[in-house]
Order: structure tokens, then sequence, then C-alpha cells
């Protein structure tokens, strides 16, 4: 019992050290939005969306993982396996004006201009881009909407693909030829999150509200919304936003999360006990609360909450060994 007891204790003592190490590594040298990248980590949903089948996976295993990850940055682990392909913006004016001709041979090049064909392009484009192989999907995209300029999905493809490219502009203009054409949830999620992260956020929060009335339930939208609204200071309706998307606790969880990156450390307590009313034994609750409580001059609740969080991690580790 002895050393269970004390194994329990150094495990709650690494995954708050960890915590602390993942909270300020987890956005460094990462490309796209620190806030979203926040939430991410924590398993929310957030970004654009180009339909891709979506890996849920354990959220509790991706919790207590990533702070080892982070660990792995800090110290120069990791490798380049899934490092993108930079481009250029020369690259990028390329992709854009793509021709509509095709070499069928040394001797003859076939004018191309069928629907069919910018479907072609289409599909490759979109199968490109869910394989990470974004210079190629522009390429693909880039065709398709030369070939047929009215192809909604080509347009919002392209769009995602220049995002995850880093060329936020261009994505926005991609994203405006989408909805301009046709109006639905994920063109408008997508419009709506560009608009956030160029700083237009009462603009994004106006398509980001529309496409949650097309798509009530849809998480990445609540989280992208809730984002927006966090950014104009509606602290309320953020956390109303992060609580349709995945439940109290995980609403109370990311606004606290939000005002701790804002330095509102006070406000963020406040969320972090709300979660914690929900569910006692949280246990990202109980380490940020750890670690704040120290921070505003609280060493009796810092203590309070340390020894909760050991409790809840014995607790954790027994139902895991089934003990």
């Amino acid at each position: 019992m002895r050393k269970r007891r004390i194994l329990a204790v150094l495990i709650a003592f690494v995954l708050t050290i960890a915590a602390t190490a993942t909270w300020s590594a987890s956005t460094d040298e990462r490309d796209g939005d620190p806030d979203a990248i926040v939430l991410d980590d924590s398993g929310s949903e957030t970004g654009t969306s180009a339909e891709q089948p979506k890996k849920k996976g354990n959220k509790v295993v991706k919790v207590l993982t990533a702070p080892f990850k982070a660990f792995g940055r800090l110290f120069g682990g990791g490798n380049d396996e899934n490092k993108i392909e930079r481009m250029t913006e020369k690259d990028a004016e390329r992709f854009a004006s793509v021709g509509v001709e095709r070499i069928e041979d040394a001797r003859t090049v076939k004018h191309v201009s069928s629907a069919s064909s910018a479907r072609e392009h289409l599909d490759a484009g979109r199968e490109l881009l869910l394989n990470g192989k974004y210079n190629e999907a522009v390429s693909e995209l880039s065709t398709a909407v030369s070939l047929d300029p009215k192809l909604t999905e080509a347009h919002n493809l392209l769009g995602v693909a220049f995002d995850k490219k880093g060329f936020g502009e261009r994505a926005k203009e991609s994203f405006e030829r989408a909805v301009k054409l046709e109006e639905d949830a994920e063109t408008l999620n997508n419009l709506g999150f560009a608009l956030y992260q160029s700083g237009n956020y009462r603009a994004a929060i106006d398509r980001l509200k529309r496409a949650a009335r097309l798509a009530p339930n849809d998480e990445r939208i609540l989280n992208n919304l809730g984002l927006a609204y966090c950014r104009l200071g509606k602290i309320d309706e953020a956390y109303k936003a992060f609580k349709r998307a995945a439940g109290p606790v995980t609403g109370n969880l990311n606004t606290a999360k939000m005002l701790e990156r804002f330095g509102r450390e006070d406000d963020a307590i406040r969320y972090y006990e709300a979660a914690r009313q929900v569910e006692p034994n949280n246990t990202i609750a109980l380490r940020r609360l750890a670690d704040l409580y120290n921070r505003v001059g609280r060493p009796a609740d810092a203590e309070a909450a340390r020894a909760a969080l050991v409790i809840a991690s014995n607790g954790t580790m027994l139902v895991t060994s089934g003990k």
C-alpha cells in the first residue's frame, strides 16, 4: 500500500510538472493559431475542415500523453516525418494561375475544359489534401477552379490547402468565393475561422453563428465561435459555445485555459473550480488550480488541490491497472 501511495505521488508530481511544460511548449514552433492549438491539444476540434474523417481517439490518453510529447519538443526530440514541405508565395501565384492545357504527346496539346475534368482534379486534390500533400493539392485544386469557377467545393478545399500552407489571405479569398457560390456549414466555418485568424473577430462571429445555425451540434464550429468570443472579451458567450460543443466540464476547462492565456488568473480559477463542481476529481482542473492558487497567493488552496490530485491520480491508476 505504501509503495502504491508513493507511486501515486510521483505520478501526480510528474503530471503537474509536465502539464506546465505542455502549457509553455505546446504552441512553440508550431504553425497555426496559438489559442486553437491549446484547445486542439486537449482534444477539442478547431480550425478549418475538409470533411476529413474524424479521428477522435481516446481523449484521456491524448491529454495524458501530451505532457511527455511536450518534453520531447523542449529537449529537441521528435522527428521530421510529418514536416510540411514549404511553399513560397511565388509557387502559390503559379498554382493560382495554372493553365488548362494538357500535353498528350510531344506534338499535340489538347485543350481541357469539361466539367468532368474539373471534377477529376477536385477528387485528386481532395485526396492529396487529406494525405497532407498540400503543394500538390493546391496545384490540383487550382486547376479545378480554373476549369470550373463555379465548383464550390474546389474553392473551399483550395482555401483549406492554402490555410495549411500558411497563406491566410489566399485561404480567406478562396473561402469567400466558396461562400458566395453556396452557403453551407463547412464553408461558413472555414471563412469564419479565416476571419478570426486575420483578427476580424466580429465578422468571424457573424459567419460562425450562421454556420452553427446550419449545424447546431458541430463541435469544430462551436469551438471556433468560442475562440472568437474570447478575443472580443465576451467570456460568458464563449463559455456557452464551448459548453454546447462538448458539455459543461470541457466548456469550463476550455474557457479557463483561454482566460489563463490572457493573464486573467482569478477568472481562470473560477472556471476551473466550476469544472470541479461538475467533476470533482478532474485532474486537468486540479493540476491547473494547484499552480494558479500558488500564483495568486493562496498556498493552502494550492496544497489542497495537490492532495486532491494525488487521490484522483491514484484512483485513475487503480482503475487503469484493474486493481
